[in-house]
């Protein structure tokens, strides 16, 4: 018997997150899936680019992630946007719905992955960017790259 690999391996980014949010904390939370979802995730069929994070009940629910509906499933197969429930320990929870509800930031997921034949996803607490904010971020990335492009050729 073989024993699941304690790498990460990663099945969906949310690459706009970083662009859109200032990331201020991240957390790596559990999931509850269903059976066909798991099967699905491990096909690499996820979408996380519309999701985010809100708190109810004191709980931390995950909406609007995309998992594609199992090719070889039945009748019984999920739906591809539900609700679904994140883990964390309810101190965490409890700093998130205080950061949620006083500060006015928002709960981001960044990336959706197996740690130990586990699903879970890192999620951040973010603070939204202004279009000014944004145009910096880019304009020190260009620099960036530009001196790195310069400093290659000197060599």
């Amino acid at each position: 018997m073989t024993k699941p690999s304690a790498d990460k391996e990663v099945i969906a980014r949310n690459k706009r997150a970083r662009f859109d949010y200032e990331i201020l904390e991240t957390w790596e939370a559990g999931i509850v899936l269903h059976g066909t979802e798991v099967k699905s995730l491990r096909n690499g069929k996820a979408n996380l680019t519309d999701a985010y994070g809100i708190v109810k009940d004191g709980e931390l629910w995950l909406l609007n992630l995309h998992i594609a509906p199992y090719e070889m499933g039945t009748a019984w197969n999920h739906e591809p946007t539900r609700t679904r429930k994140l883990l964390l320990h309810a101190s965490e929870v409890r700093h998130l719905i205080g950061a949620i509800e006083r500060k006015g930031l928002t709960v981001v997921p960044l990336e959706l992955r197996f740690r130990n034949g586990r699903a879970k996803v890192v999620i951040a607490l973010g603070r939204g960017k202004k279009l000014h904010d944004k145009r910096a971020d880019v304009k020190e990335k260009d620099a960036q790259r530009e001196l790195a492009r310069v400093v290659r050729t000197r060599r």
